[in-house]
């Protein structure tokens, strides 16, 4: 049975690798799809715990999200034909471009190719996140700190001022645990 789930993980972790384009944040709307609504193997709570996780700690979100859907589903070695599926076919193709790389960006059609695909990775980028606040709790600390980030973002990009999105992730994390403490003193303190 386990040795059944895995090759499905790995056959649905190697589609979503082959055709993802623009990266992680793209992938995310395919996993979502895969694993919450069609298969139903994860809940949308832990879906959205599982990429906030996936973000936070190093490495590609893509291979962080796979490794835990993986190791979720179907243990160690499930983790590890997620990992290793959703990465082949990038490796694949990344590798047969670098053999004729200069021929192939000479290319007009590849050039024009590259542009739609742009154009389609921000639509697929945005319905993620659009779909991730939607599935958000909205209590007044979710929507202040979303609000405060994406002011703040507006701005930073408005007066070009160079602002990494890890310390966004970092800062709200801290937000959240500072939060999360004060919660527990303030109990602590109401039953004395």
């Amino acid at each position: 049975m386990k040795a059944k789930q895995i090759i499905r993980l790995f056959f649905c972790m190697l589609k979503i690798g082959l055709f993802t384009f623009g990266g992680g944040y793209a992938m995310i709307a395919l996993l979502e799809n895969e694993f919450v609504s069609e298969k139903k193997w994860i809940e949308k709570e832990e879906f959205l715990d599982m990429v906030a996780i996936a973000e936070s700690t190093p490495g590609p979100i893509a291979i962080n999200a796979a490794t835990y859907i993986g190791y979720k589903t179907a243990g160690f070695l499930g983790s590890l034909a997620a990992t290793v599926a959703v990465c082949l076919p990038s490796l694949a193709i990344i590798y047969s471009i670098s053999l004729f790389f200069d021929a192939f960006l000479s290319l007009k059609i590849v050039a024009y190719a590259f542009k739609g695909i742009q154009a389609g990775v921000i639509y697929i980028i945005f319905s993620a996140g659009i779909k991730l606040f939607r599935e958000l709790r909205k209590n007044a600390f979710n929507i202040t700190l979303f609000s405060a980030t994406a002011v703040y973002m507006l701005v930073c990009s408005f007066f070009a001022v160079n602002f990494s999105t890890v310390f966004y992730i970092l800062i709200c994390g801290g937000v959240g645990v500072f939060a999360y403490l004060l919660g527990k003193i303030r109990k602590k303190e109401g039953g004395k």
